[in-house]
Formats: C-alpha cells, sequence, structure tokens
C-alpha cells in the first residue's frame, strides 16, 4: 500500500472526547473568570486614583486626632491633605535611609509635639548623605509653634532585605511604632506627614534642606492587558475547540 493510500486517523473514541472537552470547558470557564476579575480590577484601580487624586489636591484638613487614629488606614486616609500644628523635637529627629530624584541620602523624620501632647512623625523632606554632617549639627528650624502641610502616609513595614536596627541607628523604612520606640516617644500617631515642597532655594540654585514635596505616587495600572490577555485565551480555546470538534465531524462522515 503506499503512502497516499494509508488510512486517515480515525476519530477518537468518547473518553478521549469527554476529556477534551472537560479540558476545553475548564480552561474556557478559567480565562473567562480571570478576565472578568480584571474587568473589577480595572475598574476599582481607576476609582482609587481617582479618588487619590482627589486628596492630593484638595485643601488641607485638620490631620486626624487621637480620637479618630483607630479608623486611619490606607483605603480611607491615606494621600489626604492634611494640617497640623505643634513644636518640633529636632533633638529626637530621624535619618531614613532615601534613593529619589535628587539623589542618594535620607528622609528627615521630625517628631511634632501638638498642645494636647500627641505626636505626629513629621518626614521634613530629603536630605543628602553629606548634610550636616549626618549628625544634625546644622541649626535646627523652624523653632517653635509650627504649622505643617503634608500628604499623610501610612506607617511603611520593613523590607525584605534591609531591616531597620535601632540599636546602629540604621533605618530603611518609615516604620512608626519602632522609630516612637527607639526615640522614647509616647502618645504617637499611627501615620506619618510627608511635608509639603517649602519655597526659596539656597544660593546657585541648589535646593534648600530638607526638600518637601517629594512624596512619589505612582498606582501600576496594568489591569486593561491583562483582561485582554485572558479574553484572547479564552477565545483560543474557543476555537480550538471549534476545531477538534469539526474535525471528528470530518473525520465520522468519512468513515
Amino acid at each position: 500500500m503506499s503512502v497516499a493510500e494509508e488510512p486517515g486517523r480515525p476519530p477518537r473514541g468518547p473518553v478521549a472526547l469527554a476529556l477534551l472537552t472537560l479540558l476545553g470547558v475548564v480552561l474556557f470557564a478559567g480565562f473567562v473568570a480571570l478576565g472578568t476579575w480584571q474587568v473589577y480590577r480595572l475598574g476599582w484601580k481607576r476609582d482609587l486614583i481617582a479618588r487619590v487624586d482627589a486628596r492630593v489636591h484638595a485643601p488641607p484638613v485638620a490631620a486626624p486626632g487621637p480620637d479618630q487614629w483607630s479608623g486611619v488606614n490606607a483605603s480611607s486616609s491615606e494621600y489626604r491633605h492634611v494640617e497640623l500644628r505643634g513644636t518640633f523635637l529636632h533633638d529626637r529627629q530621624t535619618l531614613v535611609w532615601a534613593a529619589t530624584d535628587l539623589g542618594s541620602g535620607y528622609w528627615l523624620i521630625t517628631p511634632m509635639q501638638e498642645a494636647d501632647g500627641s505626636v505626629v512623625l513629621i518626614n521634613r523632606g530629603f536630605v543628602p548623605t553629606d548634610w550636616c554632617g549626618i549628625k544634625g549639627s546644622c541649626a535646627p528650624a523652624p523653632i517653635g509653634d509650627t504649622t505643617v502641610t503634608g500628604l499623610l502616609r501610612i506607617s511603611e513595614s520593613p523590607r525584605p532585605f534591609r531591616h531597620n536596627d535601632p540599636s546602629r541607628n540604621s533605618w530603611y523604612t518609615r516604620d512608626v511604632a519602632a522609630i516612637a520606640a527607639a526615640r522614647g516617644l509616647s502618645h504617637v500617631a499611627p501615620y506619618f506627614v510627608d511635608e509639603d515642597a517649602a519655597p526659596g532655594t539656597l544660593d546657585a540654585g541648589k535646593p534648600a534642606w530638607p526638600q518637601g514635596g517629594l512624596t512619589v505616587i505612582a498606582f501600576p495600572n496594568n489591569h486593561l492587558s491583562y483582561l485582554i490577555t485572558w479574553y484572547v485565551l479564552a477565545l483560543m480555546v474557543l476555537a480550538a475547540g471549534i476545531y477538534v470538534a469539526r474535525d471528528e465531524r470530518r473525520l465520522r462522515r468519512g468513515q
């Protein structure tokens, strides 16, 4: 018998067809479910971006006081534009490692004590590695009763490979509880505030230190590409199922 006369592949048996059908249904349903989930995620992310944008550009409101601390969380409070008034405790400031568009250096975290005795950590902004010789020898400013505006931020968690070491005064995250404990602070708010940029520069056009207003607000939004990917995969499974069904029908007609 020549190659041209050899019989073609026989139709698949009922067990094989059942397994293929089950696999196709599971894959199709799974990809559709993942795509639909990304549709909801896309709506959530767009709503989050809109809410945060509104908070950032809104006029400042009073920072949450002690009676409101329990309700402070990322979804309802972070990036809210707030205002508070008090006195800086410059002798208890903390330098936290930072990498910004201005280079590598530190965030200058200074506690502010309000009239009711509560304390809020203020991120006064970025300072370079050679600022004040890193000993805080520069004259502290401002002194006395001070008003600060900025963005409310939620306390940061430790990083996977860089841990805060209070015993060595080495800090990589703005962990409010850890900094408060290391500086002997009590009645401390569970958040910190990124201070707004202050007007004015140093000589030769150099930025004034500390340089505030450097909060990076970026929310990756890849959900549209994800949902397209999942739905395309679902269509590919559907197309493969149609192809297999037509191929089986052709083979059975050939018999």
